[in-house]
């Protein structure tokens, strides 16, 4: 009798452990929302050793309404971030910037940190900077500014979720954007080919530790500054979606990618795919952007009346996605305000190999609910579950 007293104890407190464990893999973070739209930025990002060895780019694109809090380092530090899918690394001010933008803002201090490794090198994760040594050193460009930064190695959680991963840490911003943007940091969610490096890629990192319930997120937008916006990392979260949900395989690994045969006004297909288009489904990007010729057609044959007079008229806009068309509504499309109406589309030519394509940023977010799906490369879309007036 004691023995089984003790099997069905053992047995309790493993069921206890593998609900706690289960509970501990998947964290919640409330994001929040920025009153004013920022315009989009091109970036580029190139690394370069001090001693000119090495050399390399990356793109991707940046502007931000929403962000949350992440904390870095033993004992945690701080900080604001965007939840960026259109890139790959995570980006903190250093306390050895003195610019303004970055002492505007939170700075990660790593010589606070009892985990924190200057890293020498990006090719080697692991490897600390030696006495006197080259290290490299990263310089993101971004239409209005720059950001130089060197890479850091440390303890990173979101929300209980923890782990360790290398990340660049800046070491001089720009006043422009940077001063004036209400978030620290970048928190790059974009695949491994968006980063400086495996052990860079933060949720890759977040897999490899096996610290999640499953190998996804998911990201809800509010549609107005009093609805709540969250990001899940572990699950999704089938209260924000009013719909089913349905996959669409990522085409082109890098930028969360998806393959789309044609574009849709008022129910009619446009045939402005010739061949397919491309479409990155990017949280960072405060709008809607394509290529040059595309949108200017869509635009044209939108015709929006820049005083709003027949925006009661207008048509929907369609995304054709396999099987599926994402309906985005005049008001999801338009931007109207007291200055008048406009198309919530911008041009944007990003050049082979990772163009050209569409960024799906803000506006088709608060109308879709999206899952990202590491381990089977795809991204889920569902209806968004707002209340009725939205």
């Amino acid at each position: 009798l004691h023995q089984r007293l003790q099997q069905r104890r053992q047995q309790q407190q493993q069921q206890q452990q593998r609900e706690n464990m289960q509970d501990s893999q998947v964290h919640t973070i409330q994001l929040f929302r920025r009153h004013r739209r920022e315009p989009l930025s091109f970036v580029s990002s190139k690394v370069r050793r001090r001693a000119g060895a090495r050399t390399g780019s990356q793109s991707a694109v940046h502007a931000s309404e929403y962000y949350g809090k992440i904390t870095v380092g033993t004992p945690p530090q701080e900080f604001s971030v965007v939840f960026d899918t259109g890139s790959g690394n995570l980006l903190l001010p250093s306390k050895q910037c003195k610019d303004e933008a970055c002492t505007s803002h939170r700075r990660f201090d790593a010589a606070a940190s009892k985990t924190a490794l200057d890293v020498a090198f990006s090719s080697a994760p692991d490897g600390a900077v030696e006495k006197g040594g080259d290290r490299d050193v990263v310089t993101i460009t971004f239409g209005t500014g720059e950001i130089s930064g060197v890479f850091v190695k440390d303890h990173i959680c979101v929300g209980k979720i923890c782990t360790h991963a290398d990340f660049v840490a800046a070491t001089e911003e720009s006043d422009e954007p940077f001063s004036l943007v209400p978030f620290d940091g970048i928190f790059g969610l974009g695949l491994q080919q968006m980063s400086e490096g495996p052990h860079f890629n933060v949720f890759d990192c977040m897999i490899r530790d096996k610290v999640l319930k499953a190998p996804i997120f998911a990201v809800f937008f509010g549609a107005t500054d009093t609805e709540p916006s969250e990001i899940t990392f572990g699950q999704y979260n089938e209260s924000r979606m009013a719909g089913p949900l349905f996959w669409a395989p990522v085409s082109n690994p890098g930028y969360w990618q998806v393959g789309m045969t044609d574009i849709t006004i008022g129910g009619l297909r446009q045939a402005l795919c010739h061949g397919g288009c491309e479409v990155a489904v990017d949280t960072g990007t405060s709008l809607m952007a394509g290529p040059t010729d595309i949108v200017n057609d869509l635009t044209h044959k939108l015709a929006v009346a820049s005083n709003c007079s027949n925006f009661d008229k207008l048509p929907d806009l369609g995304f054709v996605l396999g099987d599926h068309v994402l309906t985005l509504k005049p008001d999801d499309y338009v931007d109207k305000s007291e200055d008048g109406c406009s198309v919530a589309l911008m041009t944007l030519d990003i050049p082979p190999p990772k163009g050209p394509l569409f960024i799906f940023g803000d506006p088709f977010l608060r109308k879709y609910y999206t899952v990202y799906d590491r381990q089977e490369l795809r991204v889920g879309f569902a209806l968004a579950a707002h209340p009725p007036e939205h």
